[in-house]
């Protein structure tokens, strides 16, 4: 058994029942091939529990700051997560989440970049329109819908792909693309 089914395995026994987590709309996850899994981000334990509702295996962007504290940045590689510097264009970051996606595996990102404080979602990073245009990855919107309170229910709801075949022939940029699938990650909210 390798870390990441592991680290799945022990998270998920003790987050689903905490949390109560409720998985809805897995039917929308395509079985194979690129995906491009795109989230809202409310709390720090938003990557795991996607990585534990998800069908398929997750790599995460994960700031680069993290690889450093110890313990946690020798298991980060083994769970599929990789660094991203945060605050500019980081080229070796995308060229990594691009060869997952090419290489037909899944790539999770949360478009706003940290976490909102309000819950409610916000105003997305160009980085997830950057990957859905320069892929042929299927975009999936995820929403989690909280609170994060022990014992209370959570809720995560995969939605269908965005339509980017429709998104590629209007030529849209990167901003607009985001926007966009900001827009799907909404819609799951309601």
């Amino acid at each position: 058994m390798n870390l990441y089914s592991f680290a799945k395995g022990l998270v998920k026994s003790i987050l689903s029942p905490l949390y109560r987590i409720e998985v809805v709309g897995l039917e929308h996850f395509p079985k194979e091939g690129g995906v491009l899994l795109c989230a809202n981000h409310i709390d720090n334990l938003d990557p795991p529990v996607v990585g534990i509702t998800a069908p398929r295996p997750v790599s995460f962007m994960a700031k680069e700051e993290l690889f450093r504290v110890p313990v946690l940045g020798k298991i980060l590689p083994g769970v599929h997560a990789f660094p991203v510097k945060r605050g500019m264009s980081d080229r070796e970051a995308l060229r990594k989440g691009l060869k997952i996606l090419i290489e037909g595996n899944v790539l999770g990102l949360f478009p706003e970049g940290t976490r909102s404080k309000t819950g409610e979602i916000g105003k997305g990073l160009a980085g997830a329109g950057f990957f859905a245009l320069r892929s042929d990855a299927k975009v999936v919107p995820c929403a989690i819908i909280g609170p994060y309170k022990p014992f209370r229910k959570l809720k995560v709801v995969y939605g269908p792909p965005v339509p980017m075949e429709e998104i590629k022939e209007q030529k849209l940029n990167a901003e607009k693309t985001t926007d966009i699938i900001m827009e799907h990650i909404a819609s799951l909210m309601k």
